[in-house]
């Protein structure tokens, strides 16, 4: 095995990169170990160009293996990888966005880059190994790419920050960030926080970006030293006049189209154009394709959009700058539901609804570095319709997993805990309208369908979502303007996409695209203060549809209700094979959940609920010696009467207990199914209860029976036969 190998210290950890003979074949290729975590990253660059495309062909993959956390994982009847987790398509997604900004947006053949996850300690954290192994794949491979980027994890735990925390770290920190960037810029953060103050949010990224600096310097060296010359594929070239062709007969019909304020007219307008530039630049320059005429036509769009908004503050649908879209909420939507909200702002709008459910709803997790249940689940759906569009339908792709996963970040801060509100909880928002910001509208929606479930949230999430325009002044100075809550045009000709989610208390949620090489932290001091001006104002129009989370459950929700027993007896509450609790499941409808610290969640009706509490109270009732009880008699002896005095708990009662006089014959005076009252009188070491009849009542003798027993006769004694018959009786009950 061939191999060369670097090492640097970073963030506190030791990195080492090596570059094994493993896939040779890869036009690059790198291993990179933090820990015992080891991921090897592969780039590889199609030799044909995809004819009759728009766009850089770009696919990022991070692949699990459960070999790599030593665990067989799979269903039963396939013990193998399947679709990939929600937590590899969320790496994947945090790859992609910090590789796609380098390259360039010419090159039309494919490029793939797969990180494949070889072994995971369950303390480091993979996402970051695998970005640093992925830009040095494609650093030091032929493939033409402006990189490297640097990348790292950051935490705060007791006020000090932790550049790569380990996972035990992560779980009691404020808030877990990973960040990207080149060159003193940033261009990809991806953040979830425990309503952490945006200054904070700042610091962190700074004290990312002073590592990032020297990960990237550690992977210029190696690239210097180990790197192959970057090759250029051919790039089909802008035919010439071109330029003169769109000014003289399409400019000024774009500017004019770019700015109609509905969508629908706006979009159907801008087709025909498209389609009518396409047609004569096919006939003009029949030689070229139809993938660089429409590339020409978007990078004219980008600079018209761009240039009316640095210039004039024009925007598209002619607000300011800073001016939100027409904001409108309302809540109980649905009549059966438990909890349902619409958002409007502007043309997005997001209809969200909440259900609730027991315990055992919760969502298993089994990953190769964490194995839990996720008892709050946000799912978002956006069907082809939203953008007035058709397409297809079916499972989410890695865009609505991601805008769920960042939706369920930004509110999961604000969730009661478990034994506050011991419901799941399961929200899906549904993308009725798109014209942008549909994940920060989810947030929206979302919160305001969990308060009108009745779910005591601490405090609303509100979310938005910001942009930004670049330029150069004719004097070569760069410059900018943020903009505030982006819609469609201003996203996809734009050059960031900044969504912030928070509370009147700090931020959650963060997540930060960019399509340029990066941003400086000025940019982002400047976006931050403007986004939370912003969900100030979402707030409060959130806060008059609903102020406050209903007091009151959803008459359609299921009731909770719990009850905490000794550990020792749940095996009594189970029954043998279960039989005890199928029992109560059976007869009340309700469903229970057994916990192993002896907590029991039962969920279904109240009626049923109550029911099912009120029996294992009685299954697991400590009792006391003095109680009485109305009990039936069970059996019969010749020492005494066993009477049952609550369900499962039976007593003996001595022959001596059973009148003030001498018996001569159990059934003289008592026999089985007769109803009687009967006191505690003793417990023993086993939990075996000693009861007395004799106490409370008075027993006469049963007619056609022998009278009480002359004065010096004595009863059978306690132990002997009829003390091995009972210890005989107890055994079986046990059992």
């Amino acid at each position: 095995m061939i191999t060369k190998k670097y090492t640097t210290h970073f963030g506190g950890k030791t990195l080492t990169v090596e570059f094994p003979d493993f896939a040779e074949q890869a036009h690059g290729s790198a291993l990179v170990r933090m820990g015992d975590t080891v991921i090897l990253a592969t780039a590889v660059i199609s030799q044909n160009t995809r004819e009759g495309i728009d766009y850089f062909p770009l696919s990022v993959d991070y692949e699990e293996r459960f070999y790599a956390a030593g665990m067989i994982l799979g269903s039963r009847f396939m013990r193998r990888e399947g679709r990939p987790s929600d937590e590899a398509v969320l790496v994947s997604r945090l790859i992609d966005r910090g590789l796609r900004p380098l390259f360039n947006k010419k090159i039309r053949n494919d490029v793939q880059v797969i990180a494949l996850a070889l072994s995971v300690d369950g303390e480091n954290e993979p996402a970051v190994p695998a970005i640093i192994a992925s830009s040095l794949a494609l650093g030091i491979s032929s493939i033409p790419w402006n990189g490297p980027i640097g990348a790292c994890r950051v935490g705060r735990v007791d006020g000090k920050f932790i550049i790569n925390p380990l996972r035990q770290e992560i779980a009691v920190s404020d808030f877990d960030m990973v960040v990207c960037g080149k060159a003193g810029k940033i261009n990809m953060v991806e953040a979830g926080a425990k309503e952490v103050p945006e200054d904070a949010m700042l610091e962190a990224i700074a004290a990312a970006q002073k590592e990032i600096d020297k990960i990237e310097e550690f992977q210029k060296e190696i690239i210097q030293e180990t790197g192959k010359t970057k090759v250029m594929p051919p790039v089909e070239e802008e035919p010439l006049g071109i330029a003169e062709l769109f000014d003289k007969h399409f400019r000024m019909r774009l500017s004019d189209y770019l700015y109609i304020q509905e969508k629908p007219a706006r979009a159907s307008r801008l087709c025909e154009l498209k389609e009518e530039w396409r047609s004569a630049v096919e006939e003009q320059f029949s030689d070229t394709s139809r993938g660089v005429a429409d590339l020409f036509y978007d990078t004219k769009t980008d600079e018209i959009v761009h240039r009316n908004i640095l210039e004039g503050g024009r925007r598209p649908d002619g607000r300011g700058v800073k001016e939100l879209r027409k904001l409108w909420a309302g809540v109980g939507i649905l009549p059966r539901p438990h909890g349902s909200a619409l958002f409007y702002r502007g043309e997005t709008h997001v209809l969200s609804v909440a259900t609730l459910g027991g315990p055992d709803d919760a969502q298993l997790v089994e990953g190769m570095s964490i194995q839990t249940k996720k008892r709050f689940m946000h799912h978002y759906n956006f069907p082809p319709f939203a953008p007035g569009e058709t397409g297809r339908m079916g499972s989410p792709g890695r865009r609505e997993i991601g805008h769920g996963a960042l939706a369920e970040r930004a509110i999961t801060p604000v969730l009661p805990t478990v034994d506050e509100f011991p419901y799941t909880v399961r929200v899906v928002s549904e993308v009725l309208s798109s014209n942008g910001s549909t994940s920060m509208a989810s947030t929206c929606a979302s919160t305001l369908a969990l308060m009108d479930a009745g779910v005591p949230i601490k405090r609303p999430v509100a979310g938005i979502a910001m942009g930004l325009m670049m330029g150069a002044t004719p004097g070569g100075e760069n410059h900018y303007k943020v903009l505030t809550d982006i819609q469609g045009p201003e996203d996809h000709h734009g050059d960031m996409d900044f969504k912030a989610a928070g509370t009147t208390e700090g931020v959650t949620a963060i997540q930060m695209d960019v399509k340029v090489l990066g941003v400086t932290l000025d940019i982002l001091r400047e976006t931050l203060k403007d986004a939370k001006e912003a969900r100030e104002k979402i707030m409060n129009v959130m806060l008059t549809a609903l102020p406050v989370p209903r007091k009151e459950l959803s008459p359609y929700a299921p009731r909770i209700l719990s009850i905490k027993i000794d550990p020792d007896k749940i095996r009594e509450v189970i029954g043998p094979g279960g039989k005890m609790i199928n029992a109560i499941i059976a007869e009340t409808g309700a469903e229970i959940s057994v916990e192993q610290d002896g907590t029991i969640f039962v969920t279904g009706p109240m009626e049923g609920v109550e029911r099912a509490i009120e029996k294992i109270k009685e299954i697991t009732r400590e009792y006391q010696v003095g109680e009485t009880f109305e009990g039936r008699v069970s059996r019969v002896f010749d020492f005494g009467a066993m009477v049952e005095f609550a369900p499962r708990q039976e007593g003996l009662v001595h022959i001596s207990e059973l009148a003030p006089f001498r018996v001569g014959k159990v059934t003289d005076v008592i026999d089985v199914g007769d109803t009687v009252p009967v006191k505690i009188i003793g417990i023993d070491e086993m939990g075996r209860f000693n009861l007395s009849i004799k106490e409370l009542t008075e027993l006469k003798p049963r007619e056609g029976k022998s009278p009480p027993l002359e004065e010096g006769r004595g009863h059978a004694p306690r132990g002997g036969h009829g003390g091995h018959e009972r210890e005989t009786w107890q055994r079986k009950r046990r059992n």
